[in-house]
């Protein structure tokens, strides 16, 4: 199993001037050099993401997706905006960000450029590509990162104005409900009762941090030689929020079947066999870091975090039957929807006894 990120021609859908590229990052970066050689990274569901081979070295462009998209989605301006910060301010690692293009007339949408980093990528929890003894390591330093994250000042960092500080769950209910109804192609029952279930249960306690949003090990980027953390990816669904909505979603493959494609679920498998934290070990792990004696409501936010993804997953089908989605999987992974919301009405269902 590589844990390098796959490398490929730039997809025909997400073609852009080359030469008109070249020109503005040379006037925006010094001694930025005169060759450009361009790949595509597979593997993103949303905003495509490309290799920029140069003379000054290796660095990573993110921009927006050409054509229609949804309503507030792909803010790659904001991703922008939180690394940037997070750099310049904290010791949350984060990729080095170099240049922010706000204009469209340049690649026919807005980006980002930030620099390569030399490192492993592994995107199911299992963690079967390392060794075992880094395994629990690994999962530990991507639990103590996340505290770290959540434990940021946001208006020590400028990013007081990132989102709004309260009622972060209830607006994310609601935003992700207009934006599977806007994506809707099937009839889902699980979601409409996840819709109608989850206002009426919201979290007793509000909180707010930097919330990553979809925090997980394929977004996050392990050094070469040692199973640390140094690198958190892929800010695009990033806001103020709450931090245990970030901690739900990093747990959700311990309710996810393990037998299933792309799934990346931890059911079924003998977990100490493997070397990895359970649930209960994760969750300790996060308050221990986070200064915490327990967690209320978890069932709401692991159904909610179920919800959220299901309906992203619905976005990401809605696109590829457009012809619009940023991986060439895109199909397969939006069929996966319905099996989220099931397991999220499951979890709603059963409370507290989850």
């Amino acid at each position: 199993m590589s844990m390098t990120p796959e490398l490929v021609e730039v997809l025909p859908a997400h073609k852009f001037d080359e030469s008109r590229l070249l020109e503005w990052l040379q006037k925006s970066l010094p001694d930025f050099g005169s060759r450009m050689d361009v790949k595509q990274f597979q593997g993103g569901q949303s905003n495509p993401t490309f290799l920029l081979d140069t003379d000054s070295g290796l660095y990573v462009l993110r921009k927006k997706p050409s054509g229609k998209t949804l309503p507030s989605a792909h803010m790659v301006e904001r991703e922008y905006k939180v690394m940037r910060a997070l750099s310049e301010h904290t010791s949350v690692p984060v990729p080095k960000t170099r240049a922010l293009c706000e204009d469209s007339t340049i690649i026919g949408t807005p980006f980002y450029v930030m620099d390569y980093l030399e490192g492993r990528i592994v995107s199911h929890p299992a963690l079967r590509a390392l060794d075992r003894q880094e395994r629990m390591p690994a999962h530990y330093s991507a639990i103590d990162t996340l505290a770290a994250l959540h434990a940021v000042d946001v208006h020590q960092v400028g990013l007081g104005d990132y989102g709004r500080p309260e009622g972060y769950v209830a607006r994310q209910v609601a935003r992700w409900s207009k934006q599977y109804l806007a994506a809707k192609t099937d009839d889902m029952p699980a979601m409409d009762k996840l819709m109608e279930w989850l206002p009426q249960n919201l979290p007793s306690t509000d909180e707010c941090a930097i919330a990553h949003g979809d925090y997980r090990f394929g977004n996050l980027m392990l050094a070469p030689d040692k199973p640390e953390v140094i690198a958190i990816l892929d800010w695009e669904l990033s806001t103020l929020g709450h931090p245990l909505a970030d901690l739900a979603y990093y747990c959700l493959p311990y309710h996810l079947p393990s037998d299933m494609e792309g799934m990346r679920g931890l059911q079924g498998e003998d977990l100490e066999a493997l070397g990895i934290p359970d649930e209960q070990e994760t969750i300790a792990r996060y308050c221990q870091q986070s200064g915490r004696d327990g967690i209320a409501d978890w069932h709401v936010f692991l159904s909610f975090s179920l919800f959220r993804l299901a309906a992203i997953l619905q976005g990401v089908y809605a696109r590829a039957l457009q012809g619009n989605a940023a991986n060439a999987d895109a199909l397969q992974v939006g069929r996966r929807a319905s099996l989220l919301a099931e397991a999220g009405w499951r979890i709603a269902s059963e409370g507290e006894r989850s």
